[in-house]
């Protein structure tokens, strides 16, 4: 009785069943989240640090907070010029003052009467000399007198023609110009200070602080480092083999070191390069060595995982998320 072949079979059953799955691969990895790095745009001095590092916080929550008051007192000057620049082309749409006016008519009467009295001085003056009762220096005086108020009078009518026409749309537009520059200013101002406080722009883990309260830090210099995400992701290398099944949403299983039980994950993004180079004109041997890098997120809750732990994750080439 030949049992060569049943014996065979058995012992290439458990070979079989140890096989993976031809629709999954299995690639290394860690766990790693994405790093927000806050800097800071001001050399005003730290003074408050709310957080301490490990610490979960939402978005808009403060981080650092720098001395806002020599900030402030230029936001308060520039206030002061734009109600100032405000006033003016309040001026200068009403027009002139009724008052201002009837100085301006007074004025040129007084002037005009002026310039009578001078005429008559200078022709008593020239009657005098013709009959040899006044000087020729005393009727140049005379004469002189009567050009100065001459013109005192043509400049009091200009002055008040200027204020009968009223303001000119280029200076009207000169007004609405300097109420644009310090609109303008006063928001950059506005800007100024709301930047010394620095905030979470996503709910995120601190990982690290790099700035101390009492120090003044040098503008774009980092103050804070933060992990984004409710959890972290499975960064990993796909295979140059298995990278044409490999796309965002593809399903994959993800077995972190330390859990039981592997995490359901969905591939987020794949490098569209390879990691290895260079890429091109490789032989077949040389392109099973390239490696596409993904990011895989974990569906899971409840405790953040910790960065930095390493993973084996089960890409379902097959399944795909809805």
């Amino acid at each position: 009785m030949n049992l060569r072949a049943p014996i065979s079979l058995l012992i290439c059953l458990p070979m079989f069943a140890c096989q993976p799955s031809p629709e999954t691969t299995r690639i290394v990895g860690q766990l790693e989240s994405d790093r927000i790095e806050l800097t800071t745009e001001s050399a005003e001095p730290i003074v408050a640090r709310p957080v301490v590092e490990g610490q979960h916080v939402a978005a808009g929550e403060i981080i650092i907070q720098q001395d806002p008051e020599r900030p402030k007192a230029v936001l308060a000057e520039a206030e002061a010029v734009l109600a100032q620049s405000r006033a003016r082309l309040d001026e200068l749409v009403r027009g002139p003052r009724k008052e201002l006016i009837l100085a301006a008519q007074a004025n040129m009467d007084g002037a005009q009467r002026e310039v009578a009295f001078r005429q008559i001085e200078l022709d008593r003056a020239q009657a005098l000399l013709a009959n040899d009762l006044n000087s020729a220096g005393n009727r140049d005086a005379a004469r002189a007198a009567l050009d100065n108020a001459t013109t005192r009078l043509e400049y009091n009518k200009a002055q008040l023609q200027e204020l009968l026409t009223g303001t000119t749309v280029e200076q009207l537009e000169q007004a609405r110009a300097a109420v644009g520059q310090a609109q303008a200013r006063l928001q950059q101002r506005q800007i100024d200070v709301q930047r010394l406080t620095t905030s979470a722009p996503v709910d995120a883990v601190v990982d690290s602080l790099l700035l101390e309260v009492g120090e003044r830090p040098v503008p774009g210099q980092p103050a804070a480092i933060l992990l984004a995400g409710e959890q972290p992701y499975a960064r990993a290398y796909i295979p140059e083999s298995e990278r044409v099944g490999v796309v965002p949403g593809t399903r994959a299983r993800v077995f972190v070191d330390g859990l039981e039980k592997p995490i359901d994950g969905t591939v987020r993004w794949v490098a569209s390069e390879a990691s290895f180079t260079p890429y091109f004109a490789l032989t077949e041997h040389d392109r099973g060595r390239l490696t596409y890098l993904a990011k895989i997120d974990l569906e899971t809750t409840g405790q953040r995982l910790p960065d930095g732990v390493p993973v084996e994750v089960e890409v379902l080439t097959g399944a795909s998320r809805d």
